[in-house]
């Protein structure tokens, strides 16, 4: 409801007093925490208060956002109602039921006048129960995530021009962007980007030194540490920041280098233009010869390889074992998910895409067996021809295929070599079909009829061990091969 009023002379003035004070006493008091919310239905923030020396929530005002949710309080006892979900506390009590079965709130329930208070660190635990999927709370930031909806990032320094630096996303961004002494910061108030498998960063550039990741206050952070003041140009749809010196810094350091060596017969090249959706990202710097990709993650868990074991926890185990042996053997090794969170299947091409490494193994485990299988892609047949630097999406795999399949024969000697009872096939698989280097696919299943062999420290080491070899020896082939341009995506 609205209505006006008349004030006179005097009120105003006291008014505008109270103003004052009120502003004042709002400095004085300590900045109120909140808790960013990132989720599919909606990215929101909510106050954390500080209750018997921890962190609390609102359970329902956290819910709200996220589906059909009601609330009572009867006496001590409050029941929450989230879409056909019920649970139950008591004021005072550390535990909870959610559906008839026990939950542990690892502090005391608070409510007060009807208003249900929970842990902030309960919710890693308590939020699954009523959303049937997983929530990730990073406490010290003050982030929560729900789903997979974490933006993942690459960044690299183009080969042709080391003073640029070129950000790749897997969804859209929009931070804000404050420069300062031998500094670019890139602030994400809004986006639920995640870190990267190292959060410092480091580049063979005498311009740009290195980024480092960081999270506090509710928002992620990436700094930028700079020899020269750079500028941020954005792509069209928001998921590719190109960080390079503007036009006339680029001219001075140009010149500069130019005085200090021999004569050139060419002049400065122009600042590149930032780059689009429409056009190949960049070519980037190698950091990592091999790719190790384990599939499903986060609340998509793969088969269902017994009642206890999903197909997601065994692929993290063999994908971090295989990392170790293959950097035991000097190949430098990323693994491209290393949390239980969730990737599409483009975002894993396109992130190992910009990653320029010679070698993509993707992770797989089944419950049938006996032994081993490798999959190479099998490419659609199309009687269109790829033009220039693009390449069809569906069909990036293609200038690497012969390469991925002795890849694959390799790996195939190796595994035979400890007795595991292996298969080569081709399929359709992607994202195999869409990655520019040697590709294939490990798909792992038990020496016999248990399934637990899966989780033997033993058995992941034969295996692990052979996939290792098997890479290894193909290692000069891998090193020799050109990396195709990166593909255009092809809707």
């Amino acid at each position: 409801m609205r209505w006006s009023e008349t004030r006179t002379g005097p009120q105003i003035l006291a008014l505008g007093l109270l103003s004052t004070v009120a502003t004042l006493l709002m400095l004085a008091a300590p900045q109120e925490k909140h808790l960013s919310v990132y989720s599919t239905a909606a990215n929101y923030s909510l106050p954390i208060m500080q209750r018997q020396g921890h962190e609390y929530v609102g359970l329902l005002e956290l819910l709200e956002p996220l589906g059909t949710v009601s609330a009572r309080a009867d006496g001590r006892r409050w029941r929450l109602h989230y879409n056909n979900i019920l649970g139950e506390f008591v004021q005072g009590q550390s535990h909870a039921r959610i559906q008839g079965r026990d939950a542990d709130l690892l502090g005391q329930f608070v409510m007060e006048n009807g208003r249900g208070l929970v842990p902030l660190a309960s919710l890693t635990s308590l939020l699954p129960r009523f959303l049937g999927g997983p929530a990730t709370l990073h406490a010290e930031a003050e982030r929560l995530f729900i789903g997979s909806v974490a933006t993942h990032f690459t960044a690299s320094v183009s080969p042709d021009d080391a003073s640029r630096l070129v950000f790749h996303f897997t969804a859209p961004v929009n931070p804000s962007v404050a420069s300062e002494h031998g500094k670019l910061r890139m602030t994400f108030s809004h986006e639920p980007v995640m870190a990267p498998a190292s959060p410092r960063l480091t580049f063979d550039s005498k311009t740009i030194l290195e980024a480092d990741y960081s999270e506090s206050n509710g928002a992620a952070e990436i700094a930028v540490t700079t020899t020269v003041p750079l500028m941020a140009n954005f792509s069209p749809d928001g998921r590719i920041i190109t960080l390079e010196p503007s036009r006339n810094q680029t001219q001075t350091t140009a010149t500069n280098q130019t005085a200090s060596a021999a004569p050139q017969n060419k002049p400065p090249a122009p600042a590149a233009p930032a780059a689009t959706a429409t056009t190949t990202a960049p070519m980037v710097s190698r950091r990592y010869f091999a790719i190790v990709d384990a599939s499903h993650g986060g609340a998509d868990r793969g088969e269902a390889l017994s009642s206890t074991l999903a197909e997601k926890d065994v692929t993290i185990a063999f994908a971090r074992r295989l990392r170790q042996e293959l950097q035991n053997r000097g190949i430098s090794t990323l693994v491209l998910r290393d949390s239980d969170a969730n990737l599409s299947l483009d975002d894993r091409a396109y992130l190992a895409n910009n990653m320029n490494a010679a070698v993509y193994i993707a992770i797989h485990a089944a419950s049938n067996g006996p032994g081993v299988r490798l999959y190479t892609a099998l490419l659609p047949y199309t009687d269109e021809q790829d033009r220039g630097p693009f390449l069809s999406w569906s069909r990036a795999q293609q200038p690497s295929l012969s390469l991925s399949q002795a890849v694959a024969g390799s790996v195939a000697t190796e595994l035979k070599k400890q007795q595991v009872s292996v298969r080569t096939l081709l399929a359709p698989l992607r994202p195999l079909n869409n990655v520019v280097m040697a590709a294939l696919a490990v798909e792992i299943a038990p020496p016999a009829s248990d399934v637990t062999q899966l989780t033997s420290a033993d058995y992941q080491q034969i295996i692990t061990t052979a996939v290792a070899n098997g890479i290894a020896n193909v290692r000069q082939q891998l090193e020799g091969s050109l990396r195709p341009a990166t593909p255009s995506r092809v809707e």
